[in-house]
């Protein structure tokens, strides 16, 4: 005996009808259409769950019905009016449907603006994005499209969205590397932000801190937001700057003196070219290459000493430049990292694409009222570009990085239990 396949349909026949018909004419219209019959249909059985069936006096009831009224539920980013029935209790309290309030609770139109914010659509043009110019459904006064709207769902939703991130407990993540780096947000604002990749090659935005400058004070209270959040600082893991010394003095401060930082070379490299003569740059560059390819950390320092001496007899005066946060420039070399992972992590690039969508996402804005609303936007941008994450590339070599950072500490350790020996003696 066969099983009977067939889906029965509770939806009121007169409105598919109706949205079919209206298929032709429009398809935003065939979808409003049925979704108010799929509506009207749960907001039926709720009722009936509630009150029994229509014109029954028999069974146990929890309310009776008490008419019906009109609400606004989202669509297409903008709102519709629905009617519902009402339900009252015996005490003559309303009773919510389970339906109508798990529909008001989607929050469709703060997703839709936060949405379209983030892909660089104004508030001013948010009607215009979420309705069809041909369509039937226009934009009308008090449909939820209004440039005040759309910005007051935006604020809303990305700041709630904002305190579930920083808030987040980073106590589960297994982190190797982290990046950190600086942004000027208008004229006024710098943001600091953190990001890591654990053991597993995945990219984490980690935290963002609001200060004047990029200094060590307000490096500090990012590193301090970290430690609070769960991150272990007795465990070695890389840190990856850009070079401003404000950032290694913190880092030094909070996780110790022989803490590995890699200074990031292309930042390096830019600073020492932009100094030379265009006919000199190229030859330089291949200099500087040569000696970052090395796998022999010494050999590479020696290059670059020859290089900052030849330099300083030709008179170029970047010979500082060069020497200035050497032993930076080679951590990954010295930790004995593969090729292809050492070339991964002697940058900033990964932190750098993450700000590069921060400046995407926040290039409509025109006036930046205070810090919270650049901290709010910032935030948004770092979130809206871990949707486009990837894996690290070299992640199968990760376990190498994981290695040297474990001898590299403990080698410091031993170090630092025979220098007090040796004082003392």
């Amino acid at each position: 005996m066969k099983n009977d396949s067939i889906i029965p349909n509770n939806f009121p026949a007169a409105s598919i009808d109706d949205a079919w018909q209206d298929v032709g004419e429009s398809f935003e219209r065939f979808c409003l259409t049925a979704g108010h019959a799929a509506l009207e249909a749960m907001f039926e059985e709720d009722t009936a769950r509630l009150c029994g069936p229509r014109h029954a006096r028999a069974g146990h009831r929890t309310g009776y019905r008490w008419g019906k009224t009109s609400g606004r539920l989202g669509f297409h980013g903008g709102k519709v009016a629905v009617r519902r029935p009402r339900v009252r209790a015996r005490d003559g309290a309303e009773i919510a449907l389970p339906s109508w309030t798990a529909a008001v609770r989607e929050d469709w139109l703060g997703r839709w603006a936060l949405n379209l914010m983030l892909i660089n659509v104004s508030t001013r043009k948010f009607g215009r994005a979420v309705r069809l110019p041909e369509g039937d459904l226009p934009a009308c006064k008090g449909d939820g499209t209004s440039k005040s709207a759309a910005s007051r769902r935006f604020v809303a939703l990305s700041a709630a969205r904002m305190a579930g991130w920083m808030g987040a407990d980073l106590a589960a993540l297994d982190l190797l590397v982290i990046q950190i780096d600086g942004l000027h947000i208008g004229t006024d604002h710098v943001m600091v932000a953190a990001l890591g990749i654990d053991a597993d090659g995945n990219k984490h935005p980690l935290a963002l801190v609001d200060g004047a400058t990029e200094n060590t004070v307000t490096v500090q209270a990012l590193l301090d937001d970290l430690i609070e959040r769960g991150l272990d600082p007795t465990i070695c893991r890389l840190f990856i700057v850009d070079g401003a010394k404000a950032l290694t003095r913190a880092i030094t401060n909070t996780f110790g003196k022989h803490t590995p930082i890699q200074r990031c070379q292309i930042h390096k490299a830019r600073n020492i070219l932009e100094r030379l003569p265009e006919t000199l740059r190229p030859a330089i560059r291949r200099a500087l290459r040569q000696a970052w390819e090395l796998s022999d950390a010494d050999k590479a320092e020696r290059l670059l000493r020859n290089l900052a001496r030849r330099l300083d007899q030709e008179g170029h005066g970047v010979a500082r430049s060069i020497l200035e946060g050497i032993n930076e420039m080679l951590t990954v070399t010295r930790l004995g990292l593969p090729d292809e992972l050492r070339r991964s992590l002697a940058c900033t690039n990964i932190i750098e694409n993450m700000m590069g969508t921060v400046r995407r996402v926040t290039r409509n804005v025109k006036r930046w009222r205070n810090p919270a609303m650049a901290r709010r936007w910032t935030a948004a941008g770092m979130l809206e570009a871990r949707k486009g994450f990837r894996r690290l590339k070299a992640y199968r070599q990760l376990p190498v990085l994981k290695a040297a950072l474990a001898a590299h500490q403990a080698r410091h350790a031993v170090d630092n239990q025979v220098e007090p020996d040796s004082n003392a003696a």
